[in-house]
């Protein structure tokens, strides 16, 4: 099968650790079927990364990244505003790039990990070229709907109107069909790990790799620092926890717009001398990091399956994380304890148990990935079959 996929998250030159876990996923793709990716950047994070570090997108926009060639156009649209005009945005971004790759590359199937606006646009162009498109559901792009209401009409559509539908959770995928997706379209898959790359390590050994202290407690959190990433929770509860313990420093791995606000609120609260703001780092670096810490923290406010908590859990990392979304799906994978968002109070308690009294990791935790990725990419040629089929029963009865 020959694969188009279509999504702003993978990494490019300007952003080159950015969606790692669809960078994993496409790779594991790419050995069993011939794949493609048109990956459009932001024009603003394109522009603003541009002037911080001078890096540029090199002309013709095409680069070859572990084997996979991708397509770099550019995502014109305007920041904040006509959200319900950004499906439309992305489609004309994209619509060149996507024309010359069906007609160059010849896909059998258009597959777009995000549901607004890629999967729209994948959707509409899909089915313009005769193609099956399936999209591929995270969390964020349909359990935040009452906060960026803009965006339902065109999620909605995608939802109806694409071939098939990959939920990463039994929560999500009740969401979709709720959103109006045909039950029968949609597949749940929960993520794998890459095993080979997180598993558990000597503690002592990561920590002076790493240059942290031995002799205190290190709290990790990795994510994006977003408002949903629940980040503000967490240094508040930092703040009850620094009033009855000083054995703890904390490392926040990640970048995003919150950043700024955030290292304003850790002094604020006076507890900027215990947290650490690492910024974005390789994604390569990361098992060392959850080999090292004494506990994994995940305070979001909304989540699909995050992936770092399926990779805390294969190192053998306690974590402590909001019952939210698809996490009590996967919280017997690991050594966990759930609490509700937004209450830092219960958040720094239940901190403060795990680091005195952490369960021991359960005997399994999650798959590889590779057998994820198998599931998917049956999934992947079931939906097309099904479309070749409803193609020649309609051509007989036309």
């Amino acid at each position: 099968m020959r694969i188009l996929a279509l999504t702003n998250l993978y990494p490019n030159p300007v952003q080159p650790h950015r969606a790692s876990f669809n960078r994993h996923q496409f790779r594991l793709l790419s050995e069993r079927h011939a794949l493609q990716v048109i990956a459009p950047t932001l024009w603003v994070d394109e522009w603003q990364q541009g002037k911080r570090s001078g890096v540029r997108i090199p002309a013709p926009r095409r680069v070859v990244n572990e084997g996979i060639v991708v397509d770099h156009p550019r995502y014109w649209y305007t920041p904040k505003l006509l959200r319900g005009f950004y499906g439309h945005f992305f489609k004309a971004s994209v619509k060149k790039t996507f024309d010359r790759a069906v007609e160059e590359f010849a896909p059998d199937l258009v597959f777009s990990p995000w549901t607004y606006p890629d999967g729209w646009a994948a959707v509409q162009l899909a089915h313009r070229h005769g193609l099956p498109a399936v999209i591929q559901v995270h969390g964020s792009d349909v359990r935040q709907l009452d906060q960026f209401g803009a965006r339902e009409g065109g999620t909605r559509q995608a939802l109806v109107q694409a071939d098939g539908v990959v939920a990463v959770s039994a929560e999500l995928a009740r969401r979709v069909v709720g959103l109006g997706a045909a039950e029968d379209s949609v597949r749940v898959i929960i993520d794998g790990v890459d095993k080979q790359v997180f598993h558990p390590g000597p503690r002592d050994d990561a920590r002076r790799q790493l240059g942290l202290d031995p002799q205190i407690r290190h709290l990790l959190f990795i994510g994006n620092l977003l408002d949903v990433k629940g980040v503000d929770i967490l240094l508040q509860a930092g703040r009850i926890l620094q009033g009855k313990r000083s054995d703890w420093q904390l490392h926040l791995i990640g970048d995003g717009k919150r950043r700024a606000a955030l290292v304003r609120l850790a002094e604020s609260l006076d507890v900027a001398e215990r947290v650490v703001f690492h910024g974005s780092l390789p994604h390569h670096t990361l098992p060392t990091w959850l080999q090292a810490a004494d506990l994994f923290v995940l305070p979001s406010r909304s989540e699909g399956i995050p992936n770092v908590l399926l990779e805390a859990s294969a190192c053998g990392t306690p974590y402590v994380a909001s019952a939210v979304g698809g996490i009590p799906e996967i919280a017997a994978l690991g050594a966990s304890r759930l609490v509700p968002p937004e209450q830092p109070a219960v958040l720094a308690e239940a901190i403060g148990a795990m680091l005195d009294a952490p369960p021991a990791p359960p005997a399994s935790g999650p798959r590889d990935r590779t057998q994820a990725v198998e599931v998917l990419s049956c999934f992947l040629e079931e939906t097309r079959q099904r479309h070749v089929a409803r193609s020649v029963s309609h051509h007989r009865a036309a």
